[in-house]
């Protein structure tokens, strides 16, 4: 008679099976770091780059660094950092997109892929996986916040100031809506026996990055701008009037705005995205 451990043993197995194999680093455009292993991304569809409007330097700048580190350059970790909705997460995936399509146009020799990564405690064993790939890795954290400092500090310690290094094929580039990442407590600086300390420990963590870039509200014409491309590019007509008064009434104006409008304005004409 089979032992009954067995068995509890085999039913566990069944409702709980092993994660599949990691997936070949080498042949995805982008993938997802999770329970400690590479994920390929069903489809990477970045948004074409001239469809990002009013953030022509920050492409710049970006794209420049993102190609020295696909050529295996001396390359920068990446803060995009500023208002919501405008446009840093799009140009995170874009960038690396367009690196990728000079590498298939044979305009550049790099070799470049995006790993997304939500969970910061795996980081150590991820760049332990990426340092044995000969390819270069744009680690991608998005809307990178923290409300405890203690969480900040062990981020810097992983991005530099460890005791062994990151891998050279290996960058960050992270988002946020503040740029120093975890909040500044004027009641905490008044109280410090230095309140310089207390807000250099805040700023330290945005120290690490050596690229930092800014995004910032749109007015009302660079709005409006973004609406127009989005429209153009999708076959859509639009009235002004009905564009500001949608962020009007979100109280927002954003490429994220514009593009929710281009979705309800869509959807009235009948027509899909």
């Amino acid at each position: 008679m089979t032992d009954p451990l067995d068995r509890i043993a085999a039913a566990l197995e069944r409702l709980s099976p092993p994660p599949p194999p990691p997936a070949d680093p080498h042949i995805h455009p982008a993938y997802v770091w999770r329970s400690g292993s590479l994920v390929p991304v069903r489809r990477f569809a970045p948004l074409a780059l001239d469809m990002l409007i009013g953030v022509d330097r920050q492409k710049a700048a970006l794209i420049a660094n993102l190609r020295h580190l696909a050529t295996g350059y001396a390359a920068q970790d990446v803060l995009l950092w500023g208002a919501r909705g405008t446009g840093k997460s799009a140009l995170a995936k874009s960038a690396v997109g367009a690196v990728q399509g000079e590498a298939r146009d044979a305009t550049s020799p790099g070799d470049l892929a995006l790993v997304e990564v939500s969970d910061l405690s795996g980081l150590p064993a991820l760049f332990d996986a990426l340092a044995r790939v000969d390819r270069a890795f744009a680690v991608f954290i998005d809307d990178l916040g923290f409300d405890v400092p203690a969480d900040a500090r062990a981020l810097r310690s992983i991005l530099e100031g460890g005791a062994e290094p990151r891998p050279a094929n290996v960058r960050l580039v992270v988002t946020a809506n503040r740029r120093h990442l975890a909040p500044r407590d004027i009641a905490e600086q008044e109280s410090a026996i230095n309140p310089r300390d207390s807000a250099d420990d805040h700023m330290a963590l945005a120290d690490r990055f050596g690229l930092s870039l800014g995004f910032h509200a749109l007015d009302q014409d660079g709005y409006l701008a973004i609406v127009a491309a989005y429209a153009r590019a999708n076959d859509l007509k639009f009235e002004t009037t009905d564009a500001i008064s949608w962020a009007t009434r979100r109280g927002s104006r954003s490429g994220r705005v514009a593009w929710q409008f281009i979705v309800d304005l869509a959807g009235r004409a009948g027509k899909p995205l």
